[in-house]
């Protein structure tokens, strides 16, 4: 039984991403087409993005470019150079580790916005109860 190796993996995560970048790229045109019926539609439209739910597709999308963007340089070098082959491996595990470094900072801009009154709320201190109640 095939137990998947990091090329199949590679292979897995780079179509995977590619399909998720072509879906924001059909959602964007369908976004910006809103404009032909009138500002107030668009403006109706572009609050949905304000949801917690498409900022975490928001970043899923950052996560498939940054990774599918990495990915091609890796296969790139193996394409091309002789020994990467050899590496392949050692490329895949630091494709993944420098996505996941350079996602991380985007996690925190593109979720802040979403979980700022939460977190406010969070550590609200109690208020005292005022005279006559």
């Amino acid at each position: 039984m095939y137990k998947g190796q990091s090329g199949m993996w590679s292979w897995l995560f780079h179509r995977i991403s590619g399909l998720g970048i072509l879906l924001f790229l059909l959602v964007h045109i369908v976004d910006v087409s809103l404009l032909g019926f009138g500002p107030r539609v668009y403006n109706d439209g572009i609050l949905l993005f304000d949801s917690v739910i498409v900022r975490l597709l928001s970043l899923a999308l950052v996560a498939a470019v940054f990774y599918h963007a990495l990915n091609g340089v890796r296969i790139m070098v193996i394409d091309f150079w002789r020994k990467g082959v050899l590496y392949q491996k050692v490329m895949f595990i630091a494709a993944l580790v420098v996505t996941i470094a350079i996602f991380i900072p985007f996690a925190i801009i593109i979720l802040r916005p979403a979980f700022t009154p939460v977190v406010a709320w969070f550590f609200q201190l109690p208020t005292t109860a005022s005279a006559g109640h």
